[in-house]
């Protein structure tokens, strides 16, 4: 499914993308190998069950990041995204953990258009991951110049 042209959105607009996810304990590793993040809490299991709060592994929360906007892609920016101009308060309110679902919702919470380029706009897209009880483990604030639909 192609993404939405700027005047196709609306502040308001929610989705609830159909593409939910199981996190691996490949996508962790692999993740956490090719941005050289060395940390025990991805990477040593014996460290986190003897000397964590968690007992087990958690997700890198670069890759939930991730995860998150790229599962929102599909339904709103895929073809119509010029540039991603950045994500802003982002937080992790809970731990992935491997073999977690993750679901994806994102809501349209600001639109405008720019001042410099008359055929797109800024969208913020405010994305949320939820995991398979349903719990938030992510959110973040995303923005975007985003293609106008084309004059016929």
């Amino acid at each position: 499914m192609p993404g939405l042209y700027f005047d196709e959105l609306r502040v308001g607009q929610r989705f609830e993308h159909p593409i939910s996810r199981t996190v691996t304990e490949a996508d962790n590793l692999i993740f956490s190998a090719l941005t050289h993040n060395p940390a025990l809490l991805h990477l040593d299991e014996e460290y986190c069950r003897t000397q964590t709060e968690y007992g087990q592994r958690l997700v890198n929360s670069c890759f939930t990041l991730g995860l998150m906007v790229g599962i929102s892609v599909g339904d709103t920016t895929l073809g119509t995204a010029v540039a991603n101009l950045g994500w802003d308060e982002v937080r992790f309110p809970r731990p992935v953990f491997v073999g977690d679902t993750l679901r994806i919702e994102t809501e349209v919470v600001e639109l405008r258009d720019s001042r410099s380029r008359p055929d797109q706009g800024i969208v913020t897209f405010l994305h949320q991951a939820f995991n398979q009880r349903g719990e938030l483990v992510a959110h973040c604030r995303r923005s975007g110049l985003q293609r106008k639909r084309p004059a016929p």
